[in-house]
């Protein structure tokens, strides 16, 4: 059996996967974590042959976690099992070392088989993720009208609480816009998005 461990911020997520393995018959989950520190935490414990990981966390990037992971634990395999279906992210997670990309789109068999071609060393790509690669290798960044807008309104120095304002959004969702962006662009603050976003003619 392929022992296997789920990393993604919503439990209700996370219990329908832990089913969905648990009856496969090929794999079962030894551990759940729903953050990045609870990660670190359960791989202090457990060794999962995979790690299903997610990108969003509450506490950091999951594509941040996959290289660390990829440095202290590198016998673990990385399934990143996200929403994120942008060029710009799955080629930064390939890179960061995940063996496997999977968009929570995909069909639970797609999955599973995912599960099993990394378990076997192998590299796995879900169907429209491998679509994406192939068909935009040289396009070039994909931003929402939404993330445009609040780009530019982060270049002109306004606030979270003023973002929010502007934006008719609630401090939340800015926030989850903005981890968004930080995610696409690469950056880790606030100087080195606008650095990046420049860098693209973005703003």
């Amino acid at each position: 059996m392929i022992a296997v461990a789920i990393v993604d911020d919503h439990k209700v997520i996370a219990d329908g996967l832990e089913r969905l393995i648990n009856e496969s018959g090929t794999a079962c989950v030894i551990g759940k974590a729903y953050s990045v520190a609870g990660c670190l935490k359960l791989l202090k414990d457990r060794r999962p042959d995979i790690l299903l990981l997610d990108i969003s966390m509450p506490d950091g990037s999951g594509i941040d976690l996959c290289l660390e992971i990829k440095a202290k634990y590198p016998q673990v395999k990385v399934l990143m099992l996200t929403s994120y279906s942008e060029l710009a992210t799955i080629t930064r997670a390939l890179d960061a070392g995940a063996n496997g990309y999977v968009l929570k789109n995909s069909e639970p068999e797609e999955l599973l088989e995912g599960i099993c071609t990394v378990a076997s060393g192998e590299r796995f790509l879900c169907e429209e993720a491998n679509m994406t690669l192939q068909k935009n290798e040289n396009s070039p960044m994909e931003l929402t009208r939404r993330e445009i807008e609040l780009l530019q309104l982060i270049a002109e120095g306004y606030t979270l609480p003023q973002l929010a304002d502007k934006m008719y959004l609630g401090i939340n969702t800015i926030r989850s816009y903005r981890q968004k962006l930080n995610i696409k662009l690469n950056a880790h603050n606030t100087v080195q998005l606008l650095q990046n976003a420049r860098a693209l003619k973005l703003v």
